[in-house]
């Protein structure tokens, strides 16, 4: 456990007593602040005079979001870490680590101040155009490169061992795949969707479904997932051709199945499409539900695009991949539906739909559960392009 928990006043100090960081920002002249928002650690952003910008981020040894009645390990720095220099290496959609501190599992990290985080954008009605696009080839890149058809089938084996995350995959467990489903104290919503939430929760399919993907998640390794890959985890600036995509906080990541991040990301973009739904933009609305077809296309083609590079062509022969792609397609509409459920009814809600009046709050909330169900508990029947469809049904039935 580090012996230092930094504060603002501590981290000019901190900065002049580790030669990396010298080497970056200039001590004497730091202005710091203290912008951790999230649910886990703390994140200062230093600026010293000259405008030279980094970002420290120190795990803490408990959930932020609770406090220190529940205990986190530190070690998730060091994840996190490593994390971001595999996928770093792979994609140029991913935060910058500069330095690691492994004593006191502090992360040193590129400033991107001048991005925005994306759900904060969607909230505000903001440009999504390039940016969907952006992570999807991330997540295919990332996919290829860290599973056993871009590594030897040795190495693969090696690397799922070492990145290994049993305290934050167990959160993951409990938070996306049990609670909602089987019902928790940690769990809450508005009174008029508990009715809805009741009736699911006693819809037996819709939790077999649920913990079918809990052992999916529990027992397959394919990736290295980002394993939190949600709008309020990506950072952008600009729009289209222009556009800058960097995802951050990846101390979840683990190996698991490919469709994962995919579906975490999936259920997050809908869940913006509702707001803006529910608020009256209907051509926001659709096109925020058509960017889950566009995300599979690109995903797709930037996968295939790998296929000629992997290690064994032998032992995997072209026949293999549709089979794949189709049950990753599978996987992805599987997760999205935990991940909908979820962020409507668990401990870490959204924004998207949390700040809403009761009324688009209801049609909302409404909606998401039963498109919940309609992707759990049908997925092996669905295809990419019928999401915009079962939003809007969705919507019809929660009005």
């Amino acid at each position: 456990m580090a012996d230092v928990v930094l504060t603002v006043g501590d981290v000019p100090g901190y900065v002049a007593g580790r030669p990396t960081l010298r080497g970056l920002v200039d001590a004497d002249t730091l202005t710091v602040t203290e912008v951790g928002d999230g649910n886990l650690n703390l994140v200062f952003i230093c600026v010293d005079a000259a405008g030279r910008r980094v970002v420290l981020k120190q795990a803490l040894p408990y959930v932020r979001l609770v406090g220190p009645e529940w205990p986190m390990t530190e070690l998730r720095a060091a994840r996190e870490a490593s994390a971001l220099t595999v996928h770093g290496a792979l994609s140029e959609h991913v935060c910058r680590l500069l330095d690691f501190d492994e004593e006191h599992n502090v992360l040193v990290l590129e400033d991107l101040s001048d991005h925005e985080v994306f759900r904060s954008r969607l909230n505000a009605g903001g440009a999504h155009d390039g940016i969907v696009e952006r992570l999807s080839e991330y997540v295919a890149d990332v996919a290829f490169g860290t599973s056993f058809l871009g590594l030897t089938e040795e190495e693969f084996r090696l690397r799922a061992a070492a990145a290994a995350n049993p305290e934050l995959c167990a959160i993951s467990e409990a938070l996306v795949f049990t609670e909602p489903f089987l019902g928790a104290e940690r769990n809450s919503v508005r009174p008029s969707v508990a009715p809805l939430l009741a009736g699911l929760q006693a819809d037996a399919a819709w939790v077999a479904a649920a913990l079918d993907m809990k052992r999916a998640f529990l027992t397959r390794q394919e990736m290295l997932v980002h394993g939190d890959l949600h709008t309020g985890s990506v950072f952008v600036r600009g729009s289209g051709d222009g556009v800058s995509v960097k995802a951050f906080d990846s101390e979840f990541a683990c190996y698991a199945p490919i469709g994962f991040d995919l579906g975490m990301l999936w259920a997050n973009l809908v869940f913006a499409g509702m707001r803006a739904a529910v608020l009256g933009d209907d051509a926001r609305a659709d096109a925020l539900f058509g960017s889950v077809e566009t995300s599979w296309r690109v995903f797709a083609a930037r996968f295939t695009a790998h296929w000629p590079e992997r290690r064994d062509p032998a032992g995997y022969p072209d026949v293999f991949l549709d089979g794949w792609l189709t049950g990753i397609l599978r996987d992805c509409f599987g997760f999205a539906g935990c991940e909908a459920a979820r962020r409507t009814v668990g401990l870490a809600k959204v924004s998207d739909v949390e700040t809403l009046d009761d009324a688009p709050y209801t049609a909302a909330a409404s909606a998401m559960l039963r498109l919940s169900r309609t992707l759990l508990v049908g997925r092996a029947a669905l295809g990419a392009e019928d999401v915009a469809g079962l939003c809007r049904k969705a919507l019809g039935a929660a009005g």
